[in-house]
């Protein structure tokens, strides 16, 4: 009897599961360079001797099988802003924190007070040779090429580095936009087309995602309601066989 309630309490974890993933992309769809994420689902399939019958059945339960990001493009939004740099393809920026170096698609970027380049989180924004960038007090004008290069109007000052990996799905999200390699080792992207003065949005629809929780809110009600009422079955079943009238 407890089968029924197991394959809904299998449904409704994974639910649960769905719902953090939907809400989190409501929560960052005005991040720039947020990729959406959505979950993969499995059935697993369990063998079960019922009482009642000689023959083995299989059970379907769901299974939460895990995640998947959402690569395709975001809207490009132009900001004017010389140090919001955008994108337009495959790759990310290389960071460096004070763990090692992540990896993010978020090309807001600032300068500090020595000059440097850097992330909203004040990362150092690295270059093609590993290093930050620093521009002097007295310049004035930032222009960023579409193949990443960066000059003042008193010259070259570096390149910003894009790379890409093997399997950008095993990379992990870990905070404010950045990603963890997992191992995976860089390769640098051979055609490079960054906008200045723009930023790439989220490529998360708003009202879709709406839709998808509340979606996930009436599934997860129908299966919490469906628990109570099975429970409520196998009362009356265990108080009939014991003989106890129900009260």
């Amino acid at each position: 009897m407890e089968n029924t309630t197991y394959i809904t309490l299998s449904r409704q974890t994974a639910l649960w599961r769905k719902m953090d993933v939907v809400a989190n992309n409501i929560a960052n769809m005005n991040t720039p360079g947020y990729k959406g994420e959505h979950m993969l689902f499995a059935e697993y399939l369990a063998r079960s001797r019922s009482a009642d019958s000689a023959f083995p059945d299989k059970l379907s339960y769901t299974t939460d099988f895990g995640t998947y990001r959402d690569a395709s493009l975001g809207p490009m939004d132009n900001t004017g802003n010389p140090l919001d740099v955008a994108i337009n393809g495959d790759g990310y920026f290389e960071v460096e924190t004070d763990v090692g170096r992540y990896y993010t698609r978020n090309g807001r970027f600032m300068m500090d007070n020595d000059g440097m380049i850097v992330t909203t989180q004040g990362h150092p924004v690295l270059t093609t040779e590993g290093t930050p960038l620093f521009i002097a007090p007295n310049e004035k004008t930032i222009s960023i090429a579409r193949d990443g290069a960066v000059s003042t109007e008193t010259g070259p000052v570096g390149r910003l580095r894009v790379v890409d990996f093997e399997d950008d799905q095993a990379m992990r999200r870990v905070q404010a936009g950045l990603y963890d390699a997992q191992d995976q080792e860089p390769q640098d992207v051979e055609t490079v087309t960054l906008e200045q003065g723009t930023l790439e949005g989220a490529n998360v629809q708003p009202v879709v995602e709406m839709t998808r929780l509340i979606e996930v809110h009436r599934a997860y009600e129908t299966i919490q309601k469906l628990i109570e009422t099975e429970g409520e079955r196998q009362s009356r079943v265990m108080q009939t066989l014991s003989g106890v009238s129900q009260s």
